[in-house]
């Protein structure tokens, strides 16, 4: 039995106790407040759609259902059931706040109100104390939450690995007809940092970006034409325009290092930390001693790999200590690399408000060569909902963005009831608004998949693309690729449509209508093996769609087939490989299966079911090896025969354990 820890996903929540921020004396505002608006919700209010009667399963520490927001256990009231899977014989009351604050961002309706406010919550309490969770509570909350007729599972808990029995257990939900929200992860930002149920092919996936308020602080920094990823430390403010000096490095930026440089007028750069050990030198010690010497910035790079988060203002600050100068952290190689190379150049720095940036704790991809993840991101930090106690707190975390996901959801069900759950997913999934880094470029489909969610445009969409997203397969011998996308309407027929390409620049573009369908040409003149990115964007000249890619240039070409009930592969390059293993994954049952070859014989896999089959292909050559990609939808393969054949190779399995027992027997009596 696996233990979960449910911090790993979301539990980042800053236990203020403040319920409001005023603005001025007149003018409060709660945090769920911002950023609800700011994913967008006018639409929905003014056609009266609150996801009335929508039932979500929020899988978490219970719910408060005794919170005014939140009232009511049973048939009439918020929580219309759930189950207690800690203690079975007491109903999923929270005691932790972390469902509860889940539940809040939901579906809360009262002081503060949710994304879906008048949907219903399904509450299953799979941990207590919000440390950890066994993974097969969750799982069983899943199958419970498929047998009490949920219509979406709202998961903001997981692990920063792969965990196949929750994996399974997600897709068999998906399967049931219900939609899968999960949480990205907090292990940001790293990349490949998102674990299970995140990575759940099916499932929606939720990175998180700030909020719409003035916690949403970013900075750059640039030096001659380097541009670098750094933090504001919690305390700064924002500059009201760029700051610029020579950069000058002061050791740990200590009183008496500071007193031998000149650093007036300069962006200092200095080591985390101390060179003598169990010297506490609190960062708003350097940022005094900084500010005393006359430096305009100051820059910390960490002491150890890796980026960091910093305070100036906390606990042991002397009294009426108050930030002068802008303060940022980078990462050590960075750091390094500015001191090594760049001392005395012109620098820039510059600290501002951007609230659609991607917080630095939200997990990235990629998790699979076959798909994207994160699927999109929606707000996620600093955000304010309901407590236990009848309490609300302020809270961080990708645990916070997926419910603000699963209410859309709940939104897009009550409008469109006739849609499925896959037309549902393309749109929230296209239509949602670009997310940029403090330089203004967007950040990768790894980082942020499609965008950040919009709800206006999800309720007011007419166009529903299938595939939402998709991945091209280069290689050599494979220069061009045409990939198509059914359209379809939900209100009338579009007159128009405008098509934009953003992605490599190596890459010739073209689009065709054909029908219904949508037809892009992508080709490429010469090989550029690599990973790449990208998005088509699409506009009906009312909105504007979002489809992004992944693209994976490989120097091998390995071709697939199906030949009535077997697959058929055939190794074009390299023409002198010796050995190589197949890796097929039926997508749909989530089985995996692989088979080897050499030269000398040709590569079958017999079919046992139909559905999309991802193939992973590792071949070696000479002394090197070379990985390439395939999907491949297989028909024709009949429900009987399928039966057979598994049912065949299970008592083949069964009699060959039964004779390797017997012949162990045998060897152990003599």
């Amino acid at each position: 039995m696996n233990i979960i820890s449910i911090g790993i996903v979301g539990f980042m929540i800053l236990f203020i106790g403040i319920l409001i921020i005023p603005q001025n004396e007149n003018d409060f505002h709660t945090y769920l407040d911002r950023s609800i608006p700011f994913i967008g919700n006018e639409i929905s209010q003014s056609e009266g759609i609150f996801g009335k009667d929508i039932k979500i399963a929020v899988i978490d520490t219970g719910v408060d259902f005794n919170h005014p927001d939140l009232f009511g256990w049973g048939p009439e009231g918020k929580v219309i059931g759930g189950y207690n899977f800690i203690n079975p014989n007491e109903p999923p009351v929270d005691t932790n706040g972390h469902g509860t604050l889940v539940a809040g961002i939901v579906a809360a309706d009262g002081n503060v109100k949710g994304v879906a406010p008048k949907a219903k919550i399904l509450a299953y309490k799979v941990s207590d104390d919000g440390e950890g969770v066994a993974s097969d509570l969750i799982i069983k909350a899943i199958q419970k939450a498929v047998e009490d007729d949920a219509d979406i599972i709202n998961i903001s808990l997981g692990v920063n690995k792969t965990n196949t029995l929750i994996d399974n257990a997600v897709r068999d939900a998906i399967n049931s007809g219900v939609i899968v929200v999960t949480a990205a992860g907090n292990d940001g930002p790293k990349s490949e940092s998102i674990g299970s149920p995140g990575k759940s092919f099916s499932a929606i996936t939720v990175g998180a970006t700030y909020n719409d308020l003035s916690s949403s602080l970013v900075a750059t920094l640039e030096i001659g034409e380097e541009q670098y990823t750094v933090i504001p430390m919690t305390g700064n403010k924002k500059l009201e325009k760029p700051i610029s000096g020579k950069i000058i490095f002061g050791g740990y930026g200590k009183e008496n290092e500071l007193e031998k440089i000149d650093v007036n007028d300069s962006i200092l750069i200095v080591e985390r930390g101390s060179d003598i050990e169990g010297e506490l030198l609190y960062f708003s010690t350097k940022e005094t001693n900084a500010a005393n010497a006359g430096a305009r910035g100051l820059i910390v790079f960490n002491n150890i790999d890796g980026v960091f988060f910093g305070e100036l203002i906390h606990e042991f600050i002397d009294e009426g200590y108050s930030p002068r100068i802008p303060v940022v952290s980078i990462d050590r190689d960075d750091g390094l690399k500015i001191i090594n190379s760049q001392l005395n150049e012109d620098a820039s720095l510059h600290l501002f408000f951007n609230p659609d940036f991607l917080a630095h704790f939200s997990s990235r991809g990629p998790v699979s060569p076959f798909y994207i993840k994160p699927n999109l991101v929606a707000p996620g930090a600093y955000i304010n909902s309901t407590h236990i106690n009848g309490g609300y707190n302020f809270t961080s975390g990708t645990s916070f963005a997926a419910p603000h996901v699963s209410g859309a959801i709940a939104l897009m069900k009550e409008k469109y009831p006739e849609l499925t759950n896959n037309q549902i997913e393309s749109i929230i999934l296209t239509s949602v608004e670009p997310v940029r880094d403090a330089y203004g470029n967007e950040f990768s489909v790894d980082e942020v998949g499609s965008g950040r969610l919009n709800v206006n445009k999800a309720l007011d969409a007419n166009l529903i693309f299938t595939p939402p997203s998709f991945i091209l397969n280069f290689s050599n011998e494979k220069l061009e690729i045409n990939k198509v996308i059914e359209i379809t309407t939900i209100k009338k027929n579009y007159e128009k449509l405008n098509i934009e390409f953003i992605g490599p620049k190596f890459i010739k573009f073209s689009s065709q209508l054909d029908g219904e369908n949508l037809v892009l040409t992508f080709s490429s003149e010469e090989n550029n093996f690599g990973e790449y990115d990208g998005r088509i964007l699409i506009n009906d000249e009312k909105s504007k769609y979002t489809i992004p890619f992944l693209i994976h240039f490989t120097s091998s070409t390995v071709d697939v087939k199906q030949e009535n009930d077997k697959l058929i592969f055939e190794i074009i390059e390299p023409s002198d490989w010796s050995f190589a293993k197949m890796t097929i994954t039926n997508q749909n049952s989530g089985k995996t299966e692989t088979v080897t070859a050499t030269p000398d014989k040709t590569i079958i896999y017999d079919l046992m079911e139909n559905g999309e089959y991802f193939i992973e292909s590792k071949i070696r050559f000479n002394e090197n090896s070379t990985t390439t990609f395939n999907v491949i939808k297989v028909n024709g393969i009949s429900e009987k025969k399928s039966e057979f054949d598994i049912i065949s190779r299970e008592i083949i399995l069964i009699l060959l354990g039964i004779s390797i027992i017997g012949i162990v027997g045998i060897v152990k009596r003599n």
